[in-house]
């Protein structure tokens, strides 16, 4: 019986084979470590807030763990919450989760909310090196460029300006255009030990080696130019700044310096409860614009400065920054403040109590304050709640 003839397939068909098979591996292998397979991203219709007022009476609906913590919480009708990889843009009313974006790969160093935007800065080696800006609405991707910010970065935003600074220098990013529109480094032998942008322009606080006295610094936000420079003696207390928005305001001590955005002239100066030891270096400051006041929270208080001549027009006891939407008006706007058991809503120009919403919960002290159709967000630098 004749055997059976076996034919073997080429060798050059073998090797292709072969090679084929290598690179699928070599594929999944790249696949697998790279950018796309450690980036979990989802997207969302816009949202639809309903056209209503807070109720009278309000209760805690949800509450999520947020931090980095983005000093805007609120964008475009969601909440934006943050961790160490990524961040989630929720339902103001109920807190779910609308969209996502999160790199496993990478660190969150810092988000912040502005122009329709959440723009987050990831590190993933030695430095923030990688920024990324989503529609806050949908989570569909803006721009997407790399930046070479060092790993103890910040950030902060105004209309039109996202700042980063650590105390090496400061950069400033176009939120909508994606490019950097300026540098400012520390001068030589000298570090920034506080920096903030706002309505005003961008502020810095410098401490030099050879002298005791914290140089304040205004810078125009779009060009960088430098408006002012003024010198502060501030002696062994500390300071920071409280906000740049209508007005400069620094606490040193326990004194709330109100500086003049025109020259940096001292205009007013109040005194604030003492607060002694490393409480006075961590104690939570927060400051917005309002139509033609600034409103400055500090030592459980918040006050209603004139921009014109930094006097406060009302102060009350608060547990954080009110809300600043909506008052472009001076004559009629209005904030809600967050007090003790209520959200009281008062006018900007005297304080009076025009209404109020019952709170059947304590919040913690020193955060801010947005309004959402009929939820109210209260955003700490390590939790986001949402009443309604």
């Amino acid at each position: 019986m004749a055997g059976v003839s076996r034919l073997r397939p080429p060798l050059r068909g073998v090797v292709w084979t072969a090679a084929v098979v290598v690179l699928v591996v070599v594929a999944v292998l790249l696949w697998r470590g790279s950018d796309a397979a450690a980036t979990s991203s989802t997207t969302a219709d816009p949202p639809s807030v309903p056209d209503a007022a807070p109720a009278g009476r309000l209760s805690i609906s949800w509450s999520a763990d947020t931090g980095p913590a983005p000093r805007r919480a609120v964008e475009t009708g969601r909440a934006l919450t943050t961790d160490a990889h990524g961040l989630a843009m929720r339902d103001p009313l109920t807190g779910r989760e609308a969209w996502h974006y999160t790199r496993s790969n990478a660190e969150l160093c810092g988000a912040t909310a502005v122009n329709g935007l959440v723009v987050a800065v990831f590190r993933t080696a030695g430095r923030c090196d990688e920024a990324v800006a989503l529609h806050a609405g949908t989570g569909v991707r803006a721009w997407y460029r790399n930046v070479n910010f060092s790993e103890d970065v910040q950030l902060a935003s105004t209309d039109g300006i996202v700042l980063a600074w650590s105390p090496s220098g400061i950069a400033t990013l176009d939120p909508t255009g994606n490019n950097t529109r300026w540098r400012h480094a520390a001068s030589t032998g000298c570090r920034l030990v506080g920096a903030d942008v706002g309505s005003t322009g961008v502020a810095v606080l410098e401490r030099c080696e050879d002298a005791g006295a914290l140089q304040v610094e205004l810078l125009d936000g779009f060009s960088g130019s430098s408006t002012w420079t003024r010198t502060v003696d501030t002696g062994d207390v500390p300071a920071r700044l409280a906000g740049v928005d209508r007005l400069v305001d620094l606490v040193v001590g326990d004194r709330l310096q109100v500086l003049s955005p025109a020259d940096g002239t001292p205009l007013q100066e109040i005194p604030l409860p003492a607060l002694s030891g490393s409480s006075a270096t961590r104690e939570p400051l927060q400051q917005a614009g309002a139509a033609d006041a600034a409103l400055v929270w500090v030592r459980g208080t918040v006050y209603a400065l004139d921009q014109t001549t930094g006097a406060p027009r009302w102060q009350v006891p608060a547990t954080g920054l009110p809300s600043v939407a909506g008052t472009a008006d001076s004559g009629s706007a209005t904030v809600l403040v967050p007090e003790a058991g209520a959200l009281v809503e008062r006018s900007l120009a005297d304080g009076t109590e025009l209404g109020r919403s019952e709170v059947d919960a304590d919040l913690p002290g020193g955060g801010r304050t947005s309004v959402v159709g009929p939820a109210v967000v209260y955003s700490t630098a390590d939790r986001v709640i949402g009443l309604r």
